[in-house]
């Protein structure tokens, strides 16, 4: 998660909760790409997860890479808990140490790419020397949820409080996955309403396709993207296909009303944290707020807020896309393509609506739940998943060289979907591949995943 932002700026009216998306709008010139990913710190030494203190753990990574990067550290309580760059970038930790780095916005994949690269060699070059790894699952494969180190960010204390109260999974979900995103713009409502449900419509073909999560307590686990399908019971008001978007009318206004009816988190007033669990944002809005009686809403409230929920794309001032478990770089770069052919260019988006548009809400629900257990062979409308995906995969190709935007070598950004095309060529998604090495060559040990799925 990026750092909570600090904006005083009351707010008195519901047109400046609708307004404040509506900012986020961009010209297409200035479209940009913010590519975010997870990874999930380990020791190479025994394969034990990487705690918070100690002259090896997640502190002394942060620190040795402020230091190799000159990225400016983010304090919560005199911890470290990330680090922010002057171009828009930060790296952040996850309630379990996993280690995300919040790309900045980038004007091509050309540019998301070697931002990762660039990334991943500076991280490499603090954690070698402290004997960590990470790895590129969507899941911890072998720790159990109490063997996982929590780390030390007082949201993450409050909705470790609250996740129980509402669904099952919720603290695997914050203790024990990891993900890759991608954020994309808009320059409208129309064209936000228009990229929401497209890309809402085609998040289970994501995460088919990026199925990367078949391992948990150190065994198969059922599914392909187990990280997916732990969404399912984390919190049903907040999580989810948002059915909403797809009805006559949807925009900023009716994404607004949604959000104000999901349960706060926290209210965060200067550098405290306060635990407002489970109450209203109308009632700060009104200054009725039982656990701080008179506190009014900011800005920095209602942002802070959208940050909090979980569906499967998210509006803030850009679309965030959730539905895929993070993989290896070449998997990282193929998120990326995927969704900017499919969104930043107008003839793909219409052939991506086109394709999706005779989907009806109950189809869409269903691919969710069945998707991560089946990942390809899901059928949908009489068709499988993994058809679905090869159409999909050939609009963001065309989307990509329509935008022509190339390379040193003069390749356009469709050189990325190359992994995803192999997937969909051979029909085994990664996690289908794991279960059959761990079936063969690791003879039902889990423990050759640390020497091979790794940055």
């Amino acid at each position: 998660m990026a750092r909570d932002t600090s904006d005083t700026t009351p707010l008195t009216s519901r047109d400046e909760l609708i307004a404040w998306f509506a900012a986020g709008e961009k010209p297409r010139e200035r479209f940009a790409i913010g590519t975010e990913h997870e990874k999930i710190p380990f020791y190479r030494e025994g394969n034990a997860p990487v705690p918070y203190e100690g002259d090896g753990g997640v502190r002394a990574l942060l620190e040795g890479l402020g230091r190799e990067t000159g990225w400016a550290p983010i304090e919560d309580a005199g911890n470290i808990i990330g680090l922010a760059s002057d171009e828009g970038g930060a790296i952040s930790i996850e309630p379990g140490g996993q280690f995300e780095l919040s790309g900045a916005p980038l004007p091509d994949v050309h540019a998301t790419v070697a931002e990762l690269e660039a990334h991943l060699a500076a991280t490499g070059r603090v954690a070698g020397p402290l004997g960590i790894g990470f790895l590129t699952l969507g899941m911890s494969p072998k720790w159990r949820r109490d063997q996982t180190p929590v780390m030390p960010k007082s949201r993450y204390r409050i909705m470790a409080g609250y996740m129980p109260k509402v669904g099952s999974l919720g603290l695997d979900m914050m203790l024990r996955t990891a993900t890759v995103q991608v954020n994309m713009d808009f320059c409208s409502e129309a064209d936000m309403v228009r990229k929401m449900r497209a890309s809402l419509a085609l998040q289970p073909v994501a995460t088919a396709l990026f199925a990367n999560s078949p391992f948990t307590d150190g065994k198969p686990n059922g599914f392909l993207s187990r990280r997916s399908e732990i969404w399912r019971d984390t919190d049903a008001d907040r999580t989810g296909m948002l059915p909403q978007a797809f009805a006559p009318g949807f925009g900023y206004e009716a994404y607004a009303e949604w959000l104000l009816d999901v349960p706060m988190y926290f209210v965060k007033r200067g550098d405290t944290y306060h635990d407002v669990s489970g109450a209203s944002f109308r009632d700060l809005m009104d200054g009725r707020l039982p656990q701080l009686p008179g506190e009014r809403a900011t800005v920095s409230d209602w942002a802070n807020h959208a940050s909090t929920v979980f569906p499967e794309v998210r509006l803030k001032r850009f679309l965030e896309m959730r539905g895929a478990d993070v993989g290896d770089p070449a998997m990282i770069a193929a998120q990326a393509a995927f969704w900017t052919g499919i969104l930043y260019d107008d003839g793909a988006l219409d052939a991506a609506l086109a394709l999706v548009a005779e989907w009806d809400e109950a189809e869409r629900e269903a691919l969710r739940a069945t998707a991560p257990r089946l990942g390809l062979a899901t059928t949908v409308d009489g068709r499988s998943l993994g058809a679905v995906a090869a159409e999909a995969l050939a609009i963001a190709r065309r989307g990509l060289q329509a935008r022509a935007r190339r390379d040193g070598l003069g390749r356009d950004e469709s050189v990325y979907l190359q992994p995803l095309e192999a997937i969909v060529a051979s029909g085994r998604t990664h996690a289908e591949v794991l279960l059959a090495e761990f079936d063969g060559p690791w003879r039902r040990c889990i423990n050759p995943v640390f020497g091979t799925q790794t940055f």
